[in-house]
C-alpha cells in the first residue's frame, strides 16, 4: 500500500482563532443551534482524555461564528488539561468575545468518568436584551438531523 492510496496529509491545524461573518439579518432574533459531538480535552489531574458533546445555542447580533474556524477551535483543546467547568466557561467567553451575541449558551455534557457524568451550562446575555415571548411549536428531537 502506498501513501497516495491513504490520502494526503491533512493541512488543517488546531487554532484558537474564531472567524466570523455578518449575520444575514438584524431585523429579527433567530436561534442558531449547533451540536459538537467529538469534543475532547485532557483531565488536568491524570492526563487521560475527557470526551464531551458541546451544545452551542445563540441569538446573533451582528456576527455569526464561521464553522470551519469553530471546528479548529474546538480541536485546539484536545491536548490541553482542562477542568470541565473551566473549559465550558472559556469556550463561552471566547465565542462571546468573537461574536458579541444577544444571547449565548454553551452546554458541555461530558461522558462518564469514574461513575460520574458532568454537565456544565454557561450563559451570556447582552445588556438590555430581552427574549421574545416563546411560541410553543413541535421541538426538534436531539440529533434529529443525523437520524434517518
Amino acid at each position: 500500500m502506498t501513501d497516495l492510496s491513504l490520502g494526503a496529509k491533512p493541512t488543517a491545524q488546531p487554532s484558537k482563532t474564531l472567524e466570523t461573518f455578518e449575520s444575514p439579518t438584524n431585523t429579527r432574533d433567530f436561534h442558531i443551534h449547533m451540536e459538537i459531538p467529538e469534543f475532547t480535552c485532557l483531565c488536568p489531574k491524570t492526563g487521560q482524555p475527557d470526551f464531551a458533546v458541546i451544545y452551542l445555542d445563540y441569538i446573533p447580533d451582528q456576527l455569526c461564528v464561521e464553522l470551519k474556524s469553530l471546528k479548529l477551535y474546538m480541536w485546539s483543546f484536545r491536548d490541553e488539561g482542562c477542568f470541565h467547568e473551566a473549559v465550558t466557561n472559556r469556550i463561552l467567553d471566547d465565542l462571546v468575545a468573537a461574536t458579541q451575541p444577544k444571547f449565548m449558551r454553551v452546554t458541555a455534557k461530558f461522558y462518564v468518568r469514574g461513575g460520574v457524568f458532568t454537565n456544565v451550562t454557561a450563559e451570556h446575555r447582552k445588556a438590555g436584551w430581552q427574549p421574545q415571548p416563546r411560541v410553543e411549536l413541535t421541538q426538534f428531537e436531539s440529533q434529529s438531523n443525523i437520524r434517518g
